[in-house]
């Protein structure tokens, strides 16, 4: 009988095969090392008509032995200025969250963490979420406070260096 980490890999090795076949406008995505199927690199491209249009944006997406019954965890690697990504580069976005009743009451269940989601959805949410930020409840407090207070100053002039900083990564 399969355990759930065998369940969990086998979901995760059919996504990268669908990805490789079939790739998605936005993003590439592939294994950080060949023989962990649970740790990932994604290239995120910033969304046309943003701040973040022409970066290159790497970060990893690790998974937990009990994907999909538990949300992965999402790192950029690469220096990005946003309301949703703290300061060491944790993505905090509702679909990452733990599944169920948020014990602040904030989110509903249907936005948290669903065994649903794959790869792609998670990133097309945060490609819509780099887009469209979140700032009620920012992660980053200073880049929630730029967005709201000096979106074209200081947010965009933030932003715009980390833009720079990956082209110079490529």
């Amino acid at each position: 009988m399969a355990t759930p980490t065998d369940q969990g890999a086998l979901l995760l090795k059919r996504q990268l095969m669908d990805l490789q076949k079939t790739p998605v406008e936005g993003f590439s995505a592939g294994l950080i090392d060949d023989d962990d199927i649970f740790s990932w690199e994604v290239m995120i491209m910033g969304p046309p008509d943003t701040f973040y249009e022409g970066g290159f944006f790497k970060a990893h997406l690790l998974f937990p032995k009990e994907y999909p019954q538990k949300p992965p965890k999402m790192k950029f690697v690469s220096e990005l200025w946003h309301p949703n990504i703290d300061k060491n580069g944790d993505v905090c976005i509702s679909i990452l969250h733990d599944p169920g009743e948020d014990k602040w009451g904030y989110e509903r269940p249907e936005e948290r963490w669903l065994p649903i989601h794959t790869v792609e959805t998670i990133i097309m949410s945060v490609i819509s979420m780099l887009a469209d930020p979140n700032d009620e409840s920012p992660a980053n407090v200073d880049a929630g406070k730029d967005w709201r207070n000096d979106y074209n100053g200081a947010f965009k002039k933030k932003v715009m260096k980390c833009v720079r900083k990956s082209q110079d990564c490529l």
